[in-house]
């Protein structure tokens, strides 16, 4: 496997289309400050890091429905940069995804975070995906 973080997201892209309560994904530093990101902004509902299973360990993931409508609570994940094309901004230059209702999440020099978080802190990085 070439994009671990494409891969990522397209198993959670398709457990939301496929109305799943809980996905497992392989573990990584990597994304397990994304889905640690993801519970803060509400995107799911829980997670759980399991050690073990795997070398690296699985990240059990609870998607998060609304309770009357069964509508989820994420409705996209888009990969923007990929192995063969990097993208990078700075803070000045910072994405707004659906006009700041969504997040860009970052990988910076101090660390994972949403583009709002970056800005504050002024920095820039690669922009790893797009959630909304």
């Amino acid at each position: 496997m070439t994009d671990p973080i494409a891969d990522y997201l397209t198993r959670l892209r398709n457990a939301v289309k496929a109305n799943h309560r809980v996905v497992e994904v392989p573990a990584s530093n990597l994304k397990k400050e994304i889905t640690k990101i993801l519970f803060e902004q509400g995107y799911i509902l829980n997670y759980k890091f399991i050690e073990g299973e795997t070398p690296a360990g699985v990240i059990k993931i609870a998607l998060k429905y609304d309770p009357r409508d069964r509508v989820n609570a994420i409705k996209g994940l888009k990969r923007v940069s990929r192995p063969g094309l990097r993208q990078y901004t700075g803070y000045k230059d910072m994405p707004r995804v659906l006009n700041g209702l969504g997040i860009a999440i970052l990988s910076t020099s101090k660390g994972v975070m949403t583009n709002k978080k970056a800005a504050e802190l002024k920095v820039g990085g690669e922009v790893l995906c797009y959630v909304y």
